[in-house]
């Protein structure tokens, strides 16, 4: 049975009354830097149909697999089993994962650093249903962060120009069986880069945050809802306002350890240059700036994708 120590959101406010929305939603982002949202608008049938052709992918042999790997500092294609690692974690995370990201035009100010996507030619259903799936996880974010705008006391549109073009990548998950004797976990404790994270349910739990008293939490929604957490660029700009909250995926319990799982967040980042500088109003007498150098989110990626051994 699916459990979750957060209250859902049901995204049928967001068109009969946005303003409960947007102050449910900033409320649980303030509280824990995480949000369940519920009943949302999205087609399961082709959700369904990315995450099976995303399990296509990953049942390739390695060697076929590899050939996608190494694009862009991991940024596009395949990174495999063994790279990935928590920052100042001793052991590399138990899972393989793919990157879709953003299609540019020719020209693009962009495309010194967003690259071009690559695409599995075993399986031609591919770029079609997992750019169905990126589209819609950005056109969603989008909208949550509208909510997060209104509860910030912004304008609701505030967000709109800060991530037009962003360099938001889409995961595709797989952890693979557990063996009685793995080293490390499925996910090492850790904090998103990015701007929010919009997260699908995954068939397997094991998903967990880390509450303001030190318990682990476990955020395991049912079937058809959404879990979104506040990532660290976010958090700078709001000055801790919003939180980007430590979480990871723990190893299932025995009985569950043959049983894959596959996830698929979406990194929603800013465009690359736009300069993450404290909202003044986010600013108080008792919450004083604490990021007065700015910094742009390009850099700022770049920055942290280092520590975690992904570029």
């Amino acid at each position: 049975m699916s459990t979750s120590a957060i209250d859902p959101v049901s995204f049928s406010l967001y068109a009969k009354d946005f303003t409960r929305f947007a102050q449910e939603l900033g409320a649980s982002f303030e509280r824990y830097g995480f949000a369940v949202l519920s009943d949302y608008d999205l087609d399961q049938a082709r959700i369904d149909a990315a995450v099976d052709s995303a399990k296509a992918f990953f049942a390739l042999p390695v060697e076929t697999k590899k050939q996608y790997a190494g694009v862009k500092g991991g940024a596009r294609g395949y990174i495999p089993f063994g790279v990935e690692t928590a920052k100042g974690a001793d052991h590399y995370d138990l899972k393989e994962f793919w990157h879709m990201g953003r299609d540019l035009p020719p020209g693009h100010r962009f495309r010194a650093h967003m690259a071009d996507n690559v695409w599995p030619a075993e399986i031609p259903a591919f770029k079609h249903d997992v750019s169905w799936l990126y589209n819609s996880l950005d056109g969603m974010g989008g909208k949550v962060l509208e909510a997060i705008a209104t509860y910030l006391k912004l304008e609701r549109d505030f967000f709109k120009p800060t991530v037009q073009d962003g360099n938001s990548v889409l995961r595709l998950l797989h952890y693979p069986p557990i063996p009685k004797d793995a080293t490390g976990v499925r996910a090492g404790a850790h904090g998103d880069i990015n701007t929010i994270t919009l997260l699908l349910g995954a068939e397997e739990g094991g998903l967990e945050v880390l509450d303001r008293d030190g318990q682990w939490l476990p955020i395991n929604p049912p079937p058809g809802c959404l879990v979104i957490n506040i990532g660290d660029m976010l958090e700078r700009l709001t000055n801790n306002v919003l939180p980007s909250t430590v979480h990871r995926v723990v190893n299932p319990p025995p009985e569950r350890r043959g049983v894959p799982r596959y996830s698929t967040p979406f990194f929603l980042h800013f465009a690359s240059d736009y300069e993450i500088k404290t909202l003044q109003n986010c600013v108080t007498a008792e919450n004083p700036d604490r990021y007065p150098e700015s910094i742009t989110a390009d850099e700022f990626l770049q920055q942290r994708l280092r520590e975690i051994k992904l570029a």
